[in-house]
């Protein structure tokens, strides 16, 4: 079967198809079929060989946080009731990346009725952490709430989630083609940071945030704790722009901002299962839609790697299986 490797760290190159045998049913575990399996940016940062010191991940491995896919087989003790249910996996950061991957029977997730299997993979990482932060935030009616790096999977999730809660809502993004796409998802203001002045034009449209959920980092986010009003709630999460924009603790101690970073939403297994359900569920019932941007081939990860690093991509990423 098809598999992507990684032989060394490097630039997006080292994504290289290759055949490995194809995975056998042991007990306790199924075989499943892959039809979309997900990319994050910070697996980027691991191939890059950027991430050590977080994800003890060496060479050769295959990359690929997790799946949504179809059970082929069952090893002995598993119920075979699964044989040919729909499913969503998480792998960890090494195994995704394949035809077909045999995992553990208790790590499967059912993708309810009603829903892609693209789209169970699109909120497998993305939809989780989303609503993870809208907790942790303590997002409510009324917020005014800046979602940076809007244009990415996540980010286009929480433009959602916060409108779904009553929240007034800034959907910020790099460029006019982003901001386009973001059209529809429900923010009352587009920004695109790329611009001058854009951090004037966002306060003049809320006279201040009650939220800022940074998926950017580096300037933009640092920018964007400045509109946060005294009493309000940062949350710095991501680092495509640049380092996470940490808020210095002094100045936001003084001010009564309430920041918090990634390790707010590092989830334990349980709270991660509890997390992907609902975010499943969310997308059943409507009340969330993927934007699933644009999709790759599996054998060219390496193509999907290079448009996340070069943050031409729209939207969630996902490799593809035929």
């Amino acid at each position: 079967m098809r598999a992507i490797e990684v032989a060394r760290f490097g630039g997006p190159e080292v994504l290289v198809p290759v055949e490995v045998p194809d995975p056998r049913p042991v007990p306790g575990a199924v075989v499943v079929d892959v039809a979309a399996a997900d990319t994050l940016w910070v697996e980027t940062r691991i191939r890059a060989g950027l991430a050590g010191a977080f994800f003890p991940v060496e060479p050769p491995y295959v990359p690929g946080a997790g799946f949504a896919g179809t059970v082929r087989t069952v090893g002995s003790g598993v119920d075979p009731q699964w044989i040919d249910r729909r499913v969503v996996v998480r792998t960890g950061h090494t195994g995704g990346y394949v035809e077909r991957a045999a995992v553990p029977w208790t790590s499967l997730v059912p993708v309810p009725d009603g829903v892609g299997l693209r789209d169970a993979a699109a909120v497998l990482h993305d939809g989780v952490t989303a609503l993870a932060l809208a907790d942790v935030v303590k997002l409510t009616a009324g917020d005014r709430v800046l979602v940076t790096a809007a244009a990415g999977g996540m980010g286009a999730l929480l433009v959602q989630l916060a409108r779904g809660l009553g929240a007034t809502v800034v959907a910020a993004a790099g460029g006019p083609a982003k901001l386009d796409r973001l059209r529809g998802l429900g923010a009352h203001v587009l920004a695109d940071y790329t611009a001058p002045g854009w951090t004037d034009r966002v306060w003049e449209a809320t006279g201040g945030l009650d939220v800022v959920l940074d998926g950017a980092g580096g300037d933009y986010g640092r920018a964007a704790f400045d509109l946060v009003a005294d009493g309000g709630r940062f949350s710095a999460h991501g680092t495509p722009a640049g380092a996470f924009a940490v808020a210095d603790p002094g100045v936001a101690r003084g001010r009564g901002v309430t920041a918090t970073g990634i390790e707010a939403v590092q989830l334990d297994p349980e709270a991660f299962r509890a997390y992907l359900v609902r975010a499943l569920a969310a997308v059943a019932a409507g009340r969330l839609r993927p934007l699933v941007g644009q999709t790759f081939p599996l054998e060219r990860a390496a193509a999907a790697h290079r448009a996340i690093e070069a943050r031409t991509a729209v939207g969630k990423t996902l490799l593809t299986v035929a």
